[in-house]
C-alpha cells in the first residue's frame, strides 16, 4: 500500500468506497480494513468474470504463485491445443485489476492473494470452488494414519519414507510429474479412467460403499482417490490438474461477450414508437391515481396492498396484475401515491399529484422516468415469496433491491453504445451483464433485474422497439429528457367527435377541463391514439349527481363537439334528467317521497324492495329502515333514479371531494453500499491517510534518559518539563518533533509538527499530518520525541 502513489490510492478508494467509512487513520489501518471479510466479499462481487477466474486460479495455486504458474492454470499446458491466445493477452489486465483492488500483492514471481480472498475462494467440502477442484494431497491426508500413508506410497510404486510428511511430499511429487503420472495412469483399468472422468471437472467428491468396486479400490489404494469421510472419496487437486492439462477452469472467459445490433430501425420510428408508449404511460398513471382519490385501498397490517385490491386495480386499468403492480410502484416511487397515516390507513394521492397534473406532458414523463431509473423498488418481485414463505405485496416493505438502479443504468448504457435505432438480442445483452458481474451464490437476481429493465423501459417509453430513444438517451446522460420528447407528443385537443351510437371520439389527449368533465359524463370504452367514450344512463346520472343539470350537459357537448349533438344522446340526457330527482331520499332513518303516489305503490309492490324495509306513511311518502346511502343504492339497482335531499328539501350534490394525503416525500432508494466518493473527497482522504501514516511511521530518536521508548502504535510519554523543553528547542532550531495528543473529546492521535512559537501554555507550529499550521495545548500533549536525523 505504501508503495502506491496518490493516484493509485485514490483509485482504490474509488473502487472500494467502503474503505472510506470512516477515513483510515494511516496506511496500516487501510490495509487491515481492505482485508476484512465483508470488504473482500464486496470487492469480489464487483469483479468481471475473467478477473474472478484469475482470483479463483490463484486460490488453488501454490502460495506464493509465480506468474508462469498462474498463466498455465488459465491457459493450460497442452501446447498447441492449449487455450492460450485470448487468456494470455487478457491476464495482465485481470491481474492489474486485482492489484488495483488490493486483492493481490507481491511481484510477478511471488503473487499472493489476500488471505481472506483465498479463504473465500479456496475449495473445501463445505464450500465447493467454482473451479471444481478439491483439496491438495497434503490437505486430504492431514488426518490419515502414518501407516495408511505408507501403504499408499508403496502401492504407487514409491520407496518408503521415515515420516508422513516426506511420504506426502513424495506422493505430491509423483502427481505433479507429468511423465511419472502418465505412466501410473497407463496401468489403471479402463473402468478407473471412467471414474476419474466423472470427477475431474467437479464436483470432486463421490460416494463409495464399504466394499468398493475393483476400479475404485485400485484408485484408492494408489492415492488417486483419497478418503474424505467414511463413505466419501475425493479426487486430489494435483491429480485433477494433471487430467485437465493444467487448467483451473473448464472454460475461461477472457473477453467480454459482444453486444451487437440484432435489428436496426429508423431512429425516427423508434422515437415515435417510444413517444406513443410514453403518452400511454402518462394516461395509465393518471387513471390509476385518480381511481384512488375517493376511496383508496386499505394498507395491510404488515404493509402493502392486498391481493384483492391489486386485482381490482388491474381490472380497472384493463391490464395484468403484474403490469398493475409496476404502475403502482412507479407512481409510489414518483411520490404521487402514499399512505395517509390515519388510524384506518389507506393509500391515496399526495398533494404532489395535483402539481404533477398541471405540468406539461413531457415534464410529467420526465418525472416518472427519473423516479424509475433511480428506484430500488422492484415490482417484478410482487407475488413471489420471501425466505419465510410470505408473499411479497405491491407497496410492501420487502421490495427494495439495492442493485436495481445500477443494473437499469448499465442496461441503458449497453443500449446507448449501439448505433441509433439498433436493438440488441436480449440473450446477448444478458450474457454480457453476466460476464461483467457474475453471480456468486446470490441466485439470478441481476439477470432478472436486467430482464425486467428491458420490459419496463419499453412500456414506459424509454425504448422503442427495443432500441434506446432520443429522450431515453438524454435521461441516461443526465440531460432533461423533456426537451427531445415534447415535439413528439401530440398537442392536447379541446374537442371531441360525437357519434350517433352514443359514443364520443377524442382524436388526441384532451385538455384538462374537458377531459375531467368528460370522464364523469361518459365511460372510457377503448384507449389508444384516439380514446372512445360511451354515454350510458349510469354515466349521465353520475354527471347529474355531481351537480350538473341537463341544460349544462347540452351546452357542454355543443361547445366541445366538432359534430352536431346526435338526437339519441340528447334524448338520453333528457330522459335521465326527467327521472333524476323524481324520487327524494332523506334521513328519518330514511324516507322516500314522490308526488306520484302510483310510483310509490309500484316500489312497494316490487319484491326487490323487501330488504329496504319500506312502508307507506302518506300517499306521497315511504319510510325505510335502511340508511339513506343504502336506500339510494337499492332504488338505483331497481332501475330508478332517486336524488338525495337535505333537511330543507334541496337536492344534495353527491360527488365526493377528492382526498389527498398529508405532504409526503417520495421513497428514498436503498443504497447498494456507500456512495462513490467524488474527486474532492478522494483527495482529502488520501492526504489524511498519508499524513496519518507519516506520524505512525516516523522514526524517533531513542530517549537518552531513563524513559522507555514507546512501543509501536503507542503514544510517547514524557514529563511536562521534558515536553516543554523539547518543543522549545525544536522551535529554536526549526526541526520537527513527534508528539502524542489527546483532544477535548478524548481521541488520541500521533502528530509530526514543526514548532514555531511556544507561549501561554500553547505550541503553534506546522502540522505535517494535517498539512496546515495548528495550535496545540501543552497540557494535552502526552509526550514528545525527536525524529531521527534522516526523518528531519
Amino acid at each position: 500500500m505504501r508503495a502506491r502513489d496518490d493516484a493509485a490510492l485514490a483509485a482504490l478508494l474509488h473502487a472500494r468506497p467502503d474503505l472510506l467509512n470512516p477515513v483510515p487513520a494511516d496506511i496500516t489501518q487501510l490495509a487491515t480494513r481492505a482485508g476484512t471479510r465483508a470488504s473482500v466479499v464486496r470487492a469480489l462481487d464487483r469483479l468481471d468474470r475473467f478477473a474472478l477466474q484469475t482470483a479463483e486460479a490463484l486460490a488453488v495455486a501454490p502460495d506464493p504463485c509465480p506468474y508462469a504458474v498462474l498463466e498455465e492454470l488459465l491457459t493450460g499446458s497442452g501446447g498447441e491445443d492449449a487455450r492460450d491466445a485470448a487468456a494470455r493477452d487478457a491476464l495482465p489486465r485481470a491481474l492489474g485489476t486485482l492489484r488495483d483492488q488490493a486483492l493481490v500483492w507481491g511481484d510477478d514471481d511471488r503473487l499472493r492473494l489476500v488471505r481472506t480472498a483465498r479463504e473465500l475462494l479456496a475449495p473445501s467440502a463445505q464450500r465447493p470452488s467454482p473451479t471444481g477442484l478439491g483439496p491438495t494431497v497434503a490437505e486430504a491426508t492431514s488426518g490419515m494414519s502414518p501407516t495408511r500413508v505408507q501403504e499408499i506410497v508403496a502401492a504407487a510404486g514409491l520407496p518408503a519414507t521415515h515420516d508422513p510428511v516426506s511420504a506426502v511430499a513424495a506422493l505430491t511429487g509423483l502427481f505433479t510429474d507429468p511423465e511419472r503420472m502418465s505412466a501410473l495412469l497407463d496401468q489403471a483399468p479402463a473402468e478407473a479412467h471412467q471414474v476419474l472422468g466423472r470427477l475431474v471437472w467437479g464436483p470432486p467428491y463421490g460416494e463409495v460403499t464399504p466394499d468398493p468396486a475393483p476400479p475404485v479400490r485400485w484408485l484408492r489404494d494408489r492415492g488417486l482417490l483419497l478418503p474424505a469421510s467414511a463413505r466419501t472419496v475425493v479426487l486430489p487437486r494435483e491429480v485433477a490438474l494433471h487430467l485437465r492439462g493444467g487448467l483451473a477452469h473448464r472454460a475461461t472467459a477472457p473477453v467480454a461477450p459482444p453486444v451487437d445490433a440484432h435489428r436496426e430501425h429508423r431512429p425516427q420510428l423508434v422515437d415515435a414508437n417510444a413517444a406513443g408508449q410514453a403518452l400511454a404511460a402518462l394516461s395509465t398513471v393518471e387513471e390509476l391515481v385518480k381511481s384512488w382519490e375517493h376511496t383508496g385501498p386499505l394498507v395491510l397490517r404488515a404493509g402493502g396492498l392486498a391481493v384483492r385490491d391489486l386485482k381490482r386495480t388491474a381490472a380497472s386499468l384493463d391490464t395484468t396484475e403484474q403490469a398493475a403492480a409496476f404502475w403502482i410502484e412507479l407512481a409510489y416511487a414518483a411520490g404521487l401515491l402514499a399512505s395517509d397515516g390515519e388510524a384506518d390507513e389507506r393509500y391515496a394521492p399526495t398533494p404532489a399529484f395535483d402539481d404533477w397534473c398541471e405540468r406539461p406532458p413531457a415534464e410529467r414523463w420526465s418525472a416518472l422516468a427519473r423516479a424509475w431509473l433511480a428506484a430500488t423498488r422492484t415490482a417484478g418481485m410482487v407475488g413471489e415469496q420471501d425466505a419465510k414463505g410470505r408473499t411479497l405485496a405491491a407497496l410492501g416493505p420487502e421490495l427494495d433491491r439495492s442493485p436495481a438502479p445500477e443494473v437499469r443504468r448499465r442496461v441503458l448504457e449497453l443500449l446507448a453504445v449501439l448505433p441509433e435505432g439498433g436493438s440488441p438480442d436480449p440473450d446477448a445483452l444478458l450474457e454480457r451483464l453476466a460476464w461483467e458481474r457474475p453471480e456468486r451464490g446470490t441466485g439470478d437476481l441481476r439477470a432478472r433485474l436486467a430482464h425486467w429493465t428491458l420490459h419496463d423501459a419499453e412500456v414506459l417509453g424509454v425504448t422503442g422497439r427495443g432500441a434506446l430513444s432520443a429522450f431515453g438517451r438524454a435521461l441516461l446522460e443526465g440531460r432533461d429528457p423533456a426537451a427531445p420528447l415534447a415535439p413528439l407528443l401530440p398537442e392536447p385537443v379541446d374537442h371531441v367527435l360525437l357519434q350517433a351510437d352514443l359514443t364520443a371520439v377524442a382524436p388526441g389527449p384532451l385538455r384538462r377541463p374537458l377531459g375531467d368533465v368528460l370522464a364523469v359524463l361518459a365511460d372510457v370504452e377503448s384507449k389508444g391514439g384516439a380514446t372512445v367514450y360511451r354515454f350510458t344512463p349510469g354515466s349521465v346520472r353520475r354527471a347529474l349527481d355531481s351537480g350538473q343539470t341537463a341544460s349544462d350537459l347540452h351546452a357542454f357537448l355543443a361547445e366541445h363537439s366538432r359534430t352536431p349533438v346526435p338526437q339519441p344522446l340528447a334524448y338520453l340526457i333528457d330522459d335521465v334528467a326527467r327521472r333524476h330527482g323524481h324520487l327524494r331520499v332523506g334521513a328519518a332513518s330514511s324516507y322516500v317521497r314522490c308526488d306520484d303516489d302510483a310510483m310509490l305503490g309500484e316500489i312497494l309492490a316490487d319484491k326487490r324492495s323487501a330488504g329496504l324495509g319500506l312502508r307507506r306513511l302518506a300517499p306521497t311518502v315511504l319510510a325505510a329502515q335502511a340508511e339513506p346511502g343504502a336506500l339510494l343504492d337499492g332504488l338505483r339497482a331497481m332501475g330508478y333514479a332517486p336524488a338525495a335531499e337535505s333537511r330543507t328539501g334541496d337536492v344534495l350534490v353527491a360527488r365526493a371531494a377528492a382526498y389527498r394525503t398529508p405532504e409526503r416525500s417520495a421513497p428514498v432508494p436503498v443504497p447498494d453500499g456507500p456512495p462513490v466518493p467524488d474527486a474532492t473527497l478522494l483527495g482529502a482522504a488520501v492526504r489524511a491517510v498519508r499524513a496519518g501514516d507519516l506520524a505512525a511511521t516516523a522514526v524517533r530518536k531513542e530517549p537518552a534518559g531513563p524513559s522507555a521508548a514507546p512501543a509501536a502504535g503507542e503514544l510517547p510519554r514524557t514529563s511536562a518539563a521534558e515536553t516543554l523543553a523539547t518543543v522549545q528547542a525544536a522551535a529554536l532550531t526549526g526541526s520537527a518533533v513527534w508528539i502524542g495528543y489527546v483532544n477535548a473529546e478524548g481521541a488520541a492521535s500521533q502528530r509530526v509538527i514543526a514548532p514555531v512559537r511556544v507561549e501561554g501554555g500553547f505550541v503553534t507550529g506546522y502540522d505535517h499530518t494535517a498539512d496546515e499550521v495548528r495550535t496545540y495545548a501543552l497540557h494535552r500533549i502526552t509526550g514528545v520525541a525527536e525524529l531521527a536525523e534522516d526523518q528531519v
